[in-house]
């Protein structure tokens, strides 16, 4: 009787130590993930006048401001072309992580009744937070190629690397969001020093001004920041600012799987006390 029994009861029970995703797992909750990226972005938009014009008005304005303040009273050297193409197409890959870590932090704190009731992997929250900004980066992009043409930047072989891009930028924002996700449960701090954080951040990238603008001697470290090679890859196959930054790609892609490694790890480590802390 016992042994039937069995066949019909899945023993739930806390994992200890560092472990690694369960990959079997996620798939199996693959239309909850879905379902919960689609709410996200009907949350983010739904009885909003403008819609998912926000994801334009964003950057858009962003750019503005940047151009007036840095472009044209402070004169920041942005690499020979126009400032306001140069800092939307940084702005564009900014935006995507800014907001995935936004996002993310507050993923587990934001369900809690759903996580206090009821069993499925507690990653599926904050990687719902992340493609949930999918679509905003999508119409970013869009924007950004209507600018390109009025510009009249064409584009050459080097645009066949932006998956790399891509990949090193999914892979940073998702490490550090399940990072911060797992921290944001026991330390609430991290909810409200977001905001400040992410605008910090932005100073610590490339973002208002070029690589080029810090010494030779300090960029291989500034680059361990992974955001470096990403906006400088983008400016360099959109505006041709500068060959192909391969080192700072390099440092960048090392930095970004080490990133996103740890973060589904400690993920994991701290899964465990989820239920009990949230």
């Amino acid at each position: 009787m016992k042994a039937e029994l069995n066949e019909y009861v899945t023993w739930i029970r806390p994992q200890r130590g560092w472990r690694g995703p369960d990959f079997k797992e996620l798939k199996q909750y693959r239309d909850l993930l879905f379902f919960l990226t689609i709410r996200g972005i009907k949350a983010r938009y739904a009885q909003s006048v403008l819609g998912i014009g926000w994801a334009i008005i964003q950057p858009l304005f962003s750019t503005l401001i940047f151009s007036v303040v840095f472009g044209n009273l402070a004169r920041v050297n942005s690499d020979g072309v126009p400032y306001f193409i140069f800092s939307l197409v940084a702005l564009v890959p900014w935006t995507f992580f800014s907001g995935t870590l936004t996002e993310a932090s507050n993923s587990l704190v934001a369900n809690a009744a759903m996580i206090s009731k009821v069993y499925f992997p507690r990653l599926v929250l904050p990687l719902s937070a992340a493609f949930s900004k999918i679509l905003d980066f999508l119409i970013g992009m869009f924007m950004m190629v209507v600018f390109l043409v009025v510009y009249h930047m064409a584009v050459d072989w080097s645009l066949l690397l932006l998956p790399v891009l891509l990949l090193i930028l999914l892979m940073t924002s998702l490490g550090t969001g399940m990072i911060l996700s797992a921290m944001a449960v026991q330390y609430r701090d991290i909810k409200h020093a977001m905001v400040f954080v992410t605008q910090l951040l932005m100073y610590f990238a490339p973002v208002v001004y070029s690589t080029s603008s810090v010494p030779k001697v300090y960029q291989t470290w500034y680059a361990l920041n992974p955001m470096v090679g990403v906006i400088e890859g983008f400016r360099s196959i959109f505006l041709h600012t500068q060959q192909f930054p391969w080192l700072w790609v390099g440092e960048a892609f090392g930095v970004a799987m080490t990133l996103f490694f740890f973060g589904m790890a400690y993920f994991r480590k701290m899964e465990r006390i989820f239920s009990d802390v949230v």
